[in-house]
């Protein structure tokens, strides 16, 4: 194997391992700043190094999703590893000087990690570059161009890094220097919302359990038995304004007549707070729905929010058809998930939240749709269980603290088997769980109004202003060229 792809591949292993959970964030920009100094020779190298450089990177990161579908794992990593080959070629054919191509080259990655976000299926927003970077100097950033500014800044710095030997030292150090307090300082003073004067008082339940196990080899009230154990440990006389369970765990044929729902409306009067819980119903025998539904004190249902954004392989089989027929193993799934089609918030404790069920979270859109609509709090109701290992589940509580910082809200995040934690408007994480361990977290936290530059913006403005640049500079590019 040839020198510069051994280089391309430890240079995307070192940004793997920047990753939760194994990862310092600094190891990011090391590993961008190798890869930027690779020299390929040909378009068909350039391909070479970026496909390599990107397997190296999103295989291990992405890993979890061998539990899902181990064919779907190696077509995910394989394709998006594809686009970043196609960005490093494009790089190169738009211009042939090296100062340029320290520009260019974050323009045409950071679009590739764009389209990667949705596309195909709706997108696979893991991995990411934003994710490594969640407990970072520079994560503020996002309050003001979201995850794709965050990551175009990681990429533009990795490659001025690797092009310091391209013009005198100390003039390259010093503007790179510049720019990275600027760039901290803009992100830490960006509109971030303000507090409204009102507080709630939370309860999140872990119920807890054995990971690594799939929702059709368990007992589903073994599930509910655990939360209800754990809830039954909470103090009445506290005074909580809010309960919280995770994604679905109640799965029943109907939650209005079930057993389950008079179950939790007797916690819900003795705690005298209302519960957001998760549950899953049948609708027939191809679809089923994943909801985060209302239960008042009285017993009664409140409002309801049904998961929009679904999980490929884990809640619903693309091309289920042309899969069975090749053989594929898709009776893991024997069942879709039907999308929901409602807004992402609920009403409950006199407020207006947002909900973004599990794999939501990792789409900064749907987090941001319920801020839209005066959302004071995030909640992300989640379950991790059915995957071995902590790969997934610690990149979403940094998914999280990107939510967080993006709109300037308390989220809570739940799961039934971990990890469960709040995370403040500024990215902390507090209360976090361990796996498996079953436990009540308890907070009060701050109610928020307000609207950050990115709020406001989405990725769209961001987009479009990335791809203005790399035409304007490839033009140039060309230009200096001729001359």
């Amino acid at each position: 194997m040839k020198k510069p792809i051994i280089k391309a591949i430890v240079a995307g292993m070192i940004v793997a391992f920047s990753l939760p959970p194994w990862g310092w964030w600094p190891l990011t920009y090391v590993g961008v700043a190798l890869f930027a100094t690779c020299k390929p020779n040909s378009n068909r190298e350039r391909f070479m190094f970026g496909t390599m450089f990107a397997i190296a990177w999103l295989a291990p990161g992405m890993a979890w999703m061998w539990f899902l579908t181990s064919p779907g794992y190696i077509i995910s990593a394989i394709l998006f590893s594809v686009l970043h080959g196609v960005a490093a070629m494009i790089t190169g054919l738009l211009t042939s000087q090296p100062r340029h191509r320290t520009f260019i080259g974050p323009l045409a990655h950071t679009l590739a990690e764009a389209l990667r976000f949705s596309f195909p299926f709706g997108g696979v927003p893991l991995a990411t570059l934003a994710i490594s970077q969640a407990a970072s100097p520079t994560a503020p950033l996002v309050r003001i161009g979201g995850p794709l500014l965050l990551t175009y800044m990681v990429f533009q710095i990795g490659f001025a890094l690797s092009s310091i030997r391209l013009a005198p030292r100390g003039k390259h150090i010093a503007l790179l220097g510049v720019g990275i307090v600027a760039i901290i300082f803009f992100g830490q003073i960006a509109p971030n919302g303000h507090d409204i004067g009102r507080s709630l008082n939370i309860a999140a339940v872990q119920g807890g359990g054995p990971q690594g196990t799939l929702a059709i080899h368990t007992n589903s009230r073994d599930v509910v038995d655990r939360h209800l154990a754990a809830t039954r440990t909470i103090d009445a006389s506290i005074g909580y304004d809010l309960v919280v369970w995770p994604e679905n765990v109640i799965d029943v044929n109907s939650f209005s007549s079930s057993v389950e729902r008079s179950e939790v409306g007797a916690q819900a009067a003795r705690l005298n707070a209302p519960f957001l819980v998760g549950i899953t119903e049948d609708v027939d025998d191809r679809f089923f729905t994943n909801a985060q539904i209302v239960v008042n004190t009285e017993g009664s249902l409140g409002d309801r929010y049904d998961k929009v954004r679904r999980v490929p392989f884990g809640e619903f089989v693309p091309m289920r058809g042309l899969l069975e027929a090749v053989g594929a193993p898709v009776d893991r799934i024997p069942r879709d998930a039907q999308a929901g089609t409602g807004l992402s918030i609920l009403r409950a404790a006199d407020t207006t939240i947002a909900v973004v069920i599990s794999w939501e979270v990792f789409f900064a859109g749907r987090a941001n749709e319920g801020v839209e609509r005066g959302a004071t709090l995030l909640v992300n109701p989640t379950n991790g269980s059915s995957y071995t290992g902590t790969i997934l589940q610690t990149q979403q509580i940094a998914s999280s603290r990107l939510r967080a910082l993006e709109t300037g809200r308390w989220l809570v995040q739940v799961s039934p088997t971990g990890f469960s934690a709040f995370v403040s408007p500024d990215g902390q994480v507090f209360d976090r769980t361990g796996v498996s361990e079953q436990r009540v977290i308890e907070r009060q936290v701050q109610l928020r109004s307000g609207r950050t530059i990115y709020s406001r913006l989405g990725d769209l403005p961001i987009i479009v202003a990335m791809s203005a640049l790399l035409l304007a500079l490839m033009i140039v590019g060309r230009r200096k060229t001729q001359a």
